[in-house]
């Protein structure tokens, strides 16, 4: 098994860990609604469940 021979510094381990970085998700208007929403996944507006800009799931009543 590979096994270190010496200590990695903190600097040198936070220089290779600079390049993992978190990216915003991309958000969509909904024509619909006017919401804003994430690509390619459903979304609640006041009770209803929409997705591509129709009503999957209606409120409860």
């Amino acid at each position: 098994m590979a096994h270190p021979k010496r200590k990695i510094s903190n600097t040198r381990r936070d220089k290779r860990r600079t390049h993992y970085k978190a990216t915003a998700p991309q958000l969509a208007i909904c024509p619909t609604t006017g919401e804003a929403h994430v690509y390619h996944r459903a979304y609640y507006v006041e009770g209803d469940l929409y997705y591509k800009g129709k009503i999957i799931v209606p409120k409860a009543v």
